[in-house]
């Protein structure tokens, strides 16, 4: 009996030292919370679709949110991070700052999440469960959300400045942007489609619409300019699709084949070139832009997220513990 139990021991630590041998090689998995925390994604969703029936425009900043954090760093929270004397933060970044919101949103969920699940969720897959949630929530496609990410202790603000893309991008830069990240031209035409909710500032779109450029439809630029003086009123905002600009759907894509594209880094996906062909096939095809959306999302989700024993759960969303 002794002797069973001596090598049933042996047994459990090496099983024990097996598991955690693959710490750091932690996949992620839809099912990461089933049993450490199974009302996590409830509780998320519900504090989303509160914020958002509140306020229709949240659910592009959430979904811009995560997009934000991904392509610094990968899927880490880092975005989330509060200035201190060792963290600069991505918040006031050239691409965020006055500009990225729904920082309290995912305060909310955390803060939801931890009274039931103290230290066990990350906020990095809040982000990601809450970008799906958001996309949901106003008519736009839903998937299968891999979880198992941990937090940063740190941020850059030198990377958000450098990988994220700007509303003046033309489409040589964006393809490189997105390459960097692994993404075809293809699925970066169909990130963008996240652009048919939302608004944009006066700041990112002036010079379009005062360029009497041959790519933007006159009409289109007078009524844009009502809303947009040549000089002040920079923060005034204007949805980024004219026709549906709160929910989702495909007619951000029919708004480009028209020379309606708000921002240079919309119209440029249809300006004679080699993404004029996605564009079109997303304007004719509405379920395969919604299709490829959500793959495309699930592959961005996936960009260098720190699993197993790296990184941290942060308590709060805003800070180191």
């Amino acid at each position: 009996m002794a002797v069973n139990k001596f090598f049933g021991a042996i047994s459990a630590l090496s099983l024990l030292l097996l598991l955690s041998s693959f710490g750091c090689k932690a996949q992620l998995s839809p099912t990461f919370y089933d049993y450490t925390c199974p009302n996590a994604l409830t509780t998320i969703r519900s504090t989303v679709r509160s914020a958002i029936s509140c306020e229709r425009r949240m659910a592009a900043s959430l979904i811009r949110l995560h997009f934000h954090d991904c392509f610094v760093q990968g899927c880490d929270g880092s975005v989330l991070l509060d200035e201190t004397p060792t963290i600069q933060s991505e918040k006031t970044s050239k691409a965020n700052n006055d500009s990225a919101r729904g920082f309290n949103v995912i305060e909310d969920a955390k803060t939801a999440v931890e009274k039931i699940c103290p230290g066990v969720v990350s906020c990095a897959d809040i982000l990601a469960v809450a970008a799906r949630d958001s996309s949901a929530a106003v008519g736009g496609p839903s998937w299968t959300v891999k979880l198992g990410r941990r937090d940063s202790t740190t941020a850059s603000r030198s990377l958000a400045d450098s990988d994220l893309p700007a509303p003046f991008h033309q489409l040589n830069t964006l393809i490189s942007l997105f390459s960097n990240k692994g993404f075809t031209p293809r699925e970066m035409v169909a990130l963008s489609g996240a652009h048919t909710v939302g608004q944009a500032q006066c700041r990112t779109f002036r010079g379009r619409i005062y360029s009497n450029g041959a790519d933007i439809d006159a009409g289109f630029a007078s009524t844009r300019q009502r809303q947009c003086p040549s000089t002040g009123g920079d923060s005034n905002l204007a949805p980024l699709d004219l026709v549906t600009p709160n929910q989702f759907d495909n007619n951000y894509y029919k708004n480009l084949v028209q020379k309606k594209g708000l921002l240079i880094s919309d119209q440029t996906l249809f300006n004679g070139s080699s993404t004029d062909t996605f564009v079109t096939e997303y304007s004719q095809n509405p379920q395969t832009f919604s299709s490829d959306f959500g793959a495309a999302m699930v592959k961005m989700g996936d960009l260098s997220p720190l699993t197993g024993q790296d990184g941290i759960i942060r308590r709060v969303c805003s800070a180191i513990n």
